[in-house]
């Protein structure tokens, strides 16, 4: 059955469906290198982004009912308008709780990150990559080329098009290096692309719109500072992608993972200082502050693993140390769950998540108190051990000892048993607790490997405690201290190298940067006619390209012609020269004959003060973007100078009470080298 046809199909038909069947099939295995990953690809974490995706979509459909209905109530005086307005908006508020609980479950479905050969080790939470729509540059791009540079904009439709076909593939970058690189190379290049297009005194009529990973509302901005600050986010996501996937089970592995998480903290540190104002609340410095946290635990749970991962000598002092390294990583946890369950962080952080670090923090809580049991137990002070050596180390262990208690009596045979019980007691009472918090999340039930690893922790410590058979004979159970958390090696944010990476601007053509860029408003360009007076044309240039006329004759022929001091000089005869430095222009106006040469000028003009860039908030608190919700993906861009900014549709009869949230793009680092005058007077021979 083809399409609800069920008539036989003839023989070449068949033949003609099968390879289109076959074409197909090859095509969406095809994997362009450079370009991201395929988009069609079944896989899971493809599967993952597709589905986000298409719940973004239905919550912004429910998000333009719900503020319509909303906006409606507020306009009408009609009971029975109102009536069916409540009616409408409870549905909307139901849809939408029901579609922000999918996201919620599509953020914690870690399973699709691990390792393939990830069965022994607790699974590790990352983040999912911010969906965007497509952008259309061509258009407006072009409109600017010819308005602002004076050049035809169809000459720029293969540059345009290579721009559009890289923001395209880091919509879904590969999960290794290849991925990092193609999105820090696109955010490489968006400095220039601002610097080049987008004036601070007008608005190109571009959208940019991306969705929140964990509300999946959308925010929309006509600057650049948005999709910085997504592709960036976007980034830490992928570092925290790749550590989910290493093998845990081996060194290099665990290295990977370490490396990746604290790459991915480092990363979204940079986002947080840097981009201070985005209205998106995944990147609200508040949101960043507990994922850098969770990055840093879980890189410091890495590093607990790569210690314990050749295999613990049972020793005194060995033990004791694993000790103080797992209640480094139960700490750092517990502070990551203190920071979730805050407001307004717990209303948008899956419960997945929080319920995950609490679980972590009453497992290593557990392993900690394992490992001093097993150190008391199996490793009784003797007459060749040295005593002050292993009461230094286990009252380095302690935060505090009890009353009436030393480290000595703890080590001492007639005092270790009753320090035993209170430890493995302990250990087993956290290790419970893990289980019981990990069985209220219906999510966290799905990971059978996290139980498994769960419940095989509680029966060693169950098996710990039996080994003591005069445990009944202790009836003052003293409270275990808490042990003192301490590692060798601690977990830090790293900076990646590749947010800073060396790009070729795709747009050079257009001139120097420094010279050539929004900022900068010139006249058109002015045709000059210039000849030799006594071997000499009037003018003197200076400067790196592009060469600049200074020291102009106001007697001479090119200033009646028009020629003006401070003009640039963008081309010599047929000869573009805006990239030619001063001793190129010189060997191409040193052979001017009588006749002369004509050369093209442009003079700089004052640039106007700049303008914020605003992003509209509509019946929404202001940390979200609606301007989305009323813009017409299929409109194509008007070819226009000015783009009027028309109010929302879900503005409407409210107008009076919008306010924007306005929002400025970062300074760039100027492209410019250092000015050289070099005055000269031309002579032809």
């Amino acid at each position: 059955t083809i399409n609800g046809f069920t008539q036989p199909l003839t023989m070449s038909e068949k033949k003609t469906f099968l390879c289109y069947f076959i074409f197909f099939e090859k095509l969406s295995n095809l994997i362009l290198p450079g370009y991201g990953c395929n988009p069609f690809a079944q896989t899971g974490r493809s599967k993952l982004q597709n589905q986000r995706a298409s719940l973004n979509q239905q919550i912004i459909k429910q998000m333009r009912l719900r503020a319509g209905a909303e906006n409606l109530l507020k306009a009408s005086s009609n009971n029975k308008v109102k009536e069916m307005v409540l009616l409408e908006l409870s549905y909307c508020n139901s849809n939408l709780q029901l579609l922000m609980g999918q996201l919620e479950g599509l953020n914690s479905s870690v399973e699709v990150y691990q390792s393939s050969q990830e069965t022994a080790n607790i699974p590790l939470i990352a983040l999912g990559l911010k969906e965007t729509k497509e952008v259309d540059f061509s258009a407006p791009f072009k409109d600017y080329i010819l308005e602002h540079y004076n050049e035809d904009g169809r000459n720029y439709e293969e540059e345009i098009a290579d721009l559009m076909d890289l923001r395209q593939a880091c919509r879904t970058p590969s999960r290794n290096e290849e991925g990092l690189e193609l999105l820090a190379k696109y955010f490489s290049h968006l400095p220039l692309i601002e610097n080049r297009f987008f004036s601070p005194s007008r608005q190109t009529g571009i959208f940019f719109t991306w969705y929140d990973s964990f509300t999946g509302v959308p925010v929309c901005q006509q600057n650049l500072s948005l999709e910085k600050a997504s592709v960036l986010f976007n980034m830490a996501a992928l570092y925290s992608q790749i550590g989910t996937r290493c093998d845990r089970q081996t060194m290099g592995g665990l290295e990977e993972a370490i490396s990746s998480f604290q790459k991915a903290a480092g990363t979204l540190h940079y986002l947080k200082e840097t981009f201070t104002h985005t209205p998106s609340y995944d990147m609200s410095p508040a949101m960043l502050t507990m994922l850098i946290r969770m990055m840093i635990a879980q890189a410091q749970e890495c590093i607990f693993e790569r210690t314990a991962l050749p295999g613990i000598r049972n020793d005194f002092f060995t033990l004791l140390k694993m000790a103080q390294e797992a209640a480094k990583v139960s700490e750092i946890y517990d502070h990551v769950h203190q920071y979730m369950i805050q407001t307004p962080i717990k209303d948008n952080v899956p419960l997945f998540w929080s319920t995950m670090a609490q679980v972590k923090t009453n497992h290593y809580r557990a392993v900690a108190h394992y490992f001093v049991s097993s150190a008391l137990l199996d490793h009784q002070l003797g007459a060749r051990d040295d005593e002050d050596q292993q009461e230094k180390s286990l009252s380095q262990v302690y935060d505090h000892i009890p009353e009436g208690r030393s480290a000595l009596d703890i080590l001492r045979k007639e005092r270790n048993e009753s320090a035993l019980v209170t430890h493995i007691r302990r250990a087993i009472l956290c290790h419970e607790e893990a289980l019981r918090v990990y069985s209220l999340c219906l999510h966290l039930n799905k990971l059978e490997a996290l139980q498994d690893i769960l419940r095989a922790s509680l029966q060693r410590s169950v098996e710990k405690s039996s080994e003591d058979n005069n445990e009944d004979e202790f009836t003052d159970y003293m409270e275990a201290p808490d042990i003192i958390s301490k590692t060798e090696h601690k977990a830090e944010m790293d900076i990646a190298v590749t947010t800073k990476v060396k790009v070729i601007d795709f747009f050079q053509r257009l001139g120097p940067l420094s010279v050539f860029s929004a900022k900068q408003q010139w006249t058109e360009p002015r045709t000059i006619h210039v000849s030799p007076e006594d071997r000499d044309l009037g003018f003197t240039l200076k400067g790196e390209p592009p060469v600049q006329v200074v020291s102009l004759d106001p007697l001479c022929a090119a200033a009646a012609e028009g020629l003006k001091e401070g003009d640039y000089i963008i081309a010599v005869g047929d000869t573009a020269c805006k990239w030619m430095g001063v001793g190129d222009v010189m060997r191409l106006l040193k052979d001017v004959d009588e006749q002369g040469i004509d050369i093209q000028v442009v003079s700089m003009m004052d640039s106007n003060s700049p303008t914020k860039s605003a992003t509209f908030c509509g019946n929404l608190p202001k940390t979200y973007s609606m301007i989305c919700l009323a813009h017409d993906e299929t409109e194509k861009h008007p070819k226009t100078n000015k783009v009027s900014k028309k109010s929302s549709f879900l503005s409407w009869g409210i107008k009076n009470k919008l306010k924007s949230v306005s929002t400025l793009s970062l300074p760039t680092a100027d492209q410019s080298g250092s000015l050289i005058i070099l005055p000269f007077t031309l002579y032809v021979s």
